[in-house]
C-alpha cells in the first residue's frame, strides 16, 4: 500500500500514540538486518511519549536485552521481551520458555521461521540455514504434549502464549485448547499472506478471550486492505485487538513511523479516538503489565 499522510491526521496521530504500545518489533542485534537497535528504538518511543515496546527477536530470547535497556537508557518508555520457539532455541522447548519468564518475557511465541506451515511458503528474506519444519501436532494430528507443558508454564508466569506463523489449522487448535486450560492466548498477524484467518474465525476467537494483533506491515505489503483490516477489527471488537508494527526491517520505515501511519490509516477508516486508543493502549498494557 502506498501510504500518503495527510497533515491534519498526522497531528491527530501524534496525540493519540502518546501512552500507546507497539507489541511487535524487530531491532538489532538479530541475525537478520535490521533498520535500528534496541537503544534507538526506545528512544525513538520515547520521543513520541509512547509507553513501551516490544522486542522480537526469532532466533534468541529478548527478555534480557529488554532488561538492559531499561536500566540504561534513561526512558520513561519502557523495552519488553519475549521468546520465540524456534530451532535455535530448540523449538518447542518447555525450558526454554521457562528460563525466559523467569527472565521477565511477556509472550512466548510458537514457531515463527522456522514452523512447518511458513516453510511450505519458502524460505523468507534472509533465511541462512536449512531446517525441518516444526509443527505443534503429532502424527495422529493432536498436539503434542510439550504444547501442554508449555501452557502450564506460561499460566504459571501469568504470561500471554501467541501463534507466531502456524497454520490456520494449527492457530485454532492453540488457541481452543490454550483457552480451555486458561491460557492467555494471541493470534498474531491473521492477516498475512501465511498466516490468514478469515474474519469471522476471528471474531469467534475473541469471544473467546483470545486476543488479535493487527499489524501495519500487513497493510504496507498489500497482504490486506485498509477497508479488509477495519472491517476484520470490527467484527473481532476493539477491546480484543491491539495495535503492533512488525517494522524494523532494513529499509522500511521505522516503528514509530509506522505506527503513526497505521493510526492515520484507521481515523481515515472511521475509528474514534477511544478505539484507537484501546487498541494502542488499553489492550496491549494488559499483555505487559500481567
Amino acid at each position: 500500500m502506498k501510504f500518503i499522510s495527510d497533515p491534519a491526521l498526522r497531528g491527530q496521530a501524534l496525540a493519540l500514540i502518546e501512552g500507546g504500545y507497539d507489541l511487535h518489533t524487530h531491532t538489532e542485534p538479530s541475525a537478520f538486518h535490521r533498520a535500528l537497535n534496541d537503544l534507538e528504538l526506545i528512544q525513538e518511543a520515547e520521543a513520541l511519549k509512547m509507553a513501551g515496546v516490544m522486542i522480537k527477536a526469532h532466533y534468541g530470547c529478548t527478555a534480557e536485552r529488554a532488561a538492559l535497556i531499561n536500566l540504561i537508557s534513561g526512558c520513561h518508555a519502557r523495552a519488553y521481551g519475549g521468546l520465540v520457539l524456534n530451532h535455535p532455541t530448540g523449538g518447542l522447548n518447555p525450558y526454554a520458555a521457562e528460563n525466559s519468564l523467569k527472565m521477565g518475557a511477556s509472550i512466548i511465541w510458537m514457531p515463527t521461521r522456522d514452523s512447518a506451515s511458513c516453510l511450505r511458503g519458502g524460505n523468507m528474506p534472509g533465511d541462512f540455514f536449512l531446517r525441518p519444519g516444526i509443527s505443534i501436532l503429532d502424527d495422529s494430528g493432536r498436539l503434542k504434549k510439550e504444547v501442554f507443558e508449555i501452557f502450564e508454564i506460561v499460566k504459571k508466569y501469568g504470561a500471554f502464549l501467541a501463534t507466531g506463523h502456524l497454520s490456520t489449522e494449527e492457530s485454532l487448535l492453540l488457541c481452543e485448547a490454550g483457552t480451555c486450560e486458561n491460557v492467555s492466548m494471541i493470534l498474531t498477524h491473521p492477516e498475512w499472506d501465511r498466516t490468514k484467518v478469515p474474519g469471522e474465525i476471528q471474531a469467534q476467537l475473541a469471544r473467546k478471550g483470545v486476543l488479535i494483533e493487527k499489524n501495519w506491515l500487513n497493510l504496507a505489503e498489500n497482504s490486506v486492505s485498509p477497508e479488509q483490516m477495519a472491517a476484520n477489527i470490527r467484527q473481532a471488537g476493539v477491546e480484543s485487538t491491539y495495535l503492533a508494527t512488525d517494522r524494523g526491517q532494513a529499509g522500511a520505515e521505522h516503528p514509530g513511523e509506522a505506527m503513526l501511519c497505521f493510526i492515520e490509516t484507521l481515523l481515515s477508516q472511521g475509528f474514534s479516538d477511544r478505539e484507537i486508543r484501546t487498541m494502542l493502549r488499553t489492550v496491549p498494557k494488559r499483555i505487559v503489565e500481567h
